[in-house]
């Protein structure tokens, strides 16, 4: 693995369509990116391509931690199985890989993020878990797929504020799932040999997003 901390298996591995910057480049940025290295161990290549324009990562940075780090109503574990399934049914394999190998990190259990395409009916679901996975994947779908049927199964699990914690990490990935498929980011070595452990037996591969 390079020193960026994206795996290079020749003289130039790089699939995304921009050079993601080194870690030399990020100096103006570095209390932004050190947040991601503290939590993952590496800086992600979606952010060495965010920082080529510091505001927005800088903004963005503001916005991941409101809905991802501040303490809520929504267990960190269950953000993380809910941005994994957005990301799942997305499409957005780096997502995938990041949001599975996450989630393990704030505790939550292996077997929930394989079983997630058999949620509704595994008993290592709670109906509140089963009810947000439910909307993240009608709503990562394209054209929407949430309806009123999806709010009415959270209610009794979750007051308004946590509604809208759950919608916002919908959202937020909706964000990361357009981003690192259109610029196809270099998947990282630690996701994607997490990733390759868990999500490739049941028909995961990184895709373009590496080389």
């Amino acid at each position: 693995m390079s020193q960026s901390g994206i795996r290079q298996t020749g003289t130039d591995a790089r699939t995304s369509h921009l050079v993601p910057l080194t870690d030399d480049q990020l100096r103006d940025v570095e209390d932004i990116v050190s947040l991601s290295r503290q939590f993952s161990g590496y800086i992600p290549t979606s952010l060495r391509i965010m920082a080529r324009k510091p505001e927005l990562l800088r903004a963005f940075s503001g916005l991941l931690a409101v809905v991802m780090r501040q303490p809520g109503e929504v267990p960190p574990a269950l953000k993380w199985l809910v941005a994994h399934a957005v990301s799942a049914t997305a499409g957005c394999r780096y997502c995938q890989a990041h949001t599975a190998a996450n989630s393990a990190k704030v505790g939550l259990p292996v077997e929930k993020i394989e079983a997630l395409m058999t949620f509704q009916t595994s008993s290592i679901y709670s109906p509140a878990e089963r009810a947000a996975v439910a909307l993240a994947l009608a709503a990562g779908r394209v054209p929407n797929e949430a309806t009123r049927a999806h709010f009415d199964d959270l209610r009794p699990h979750f007051t308004e504020v946590g509604i809208v914690e759950i919608v916002s990490v919908i959202s937020l990935f909706g964000w990361l799932n357009r981003w690192n498929d259109t610029f196809a980011s270099d998947l990282e070595a630690a996701p994607m040999d997490y990733a390759s452990k868990v999500l490739a037996p049941t028909g995961w591969n990184a895709g373009k997003h590496i080389a």
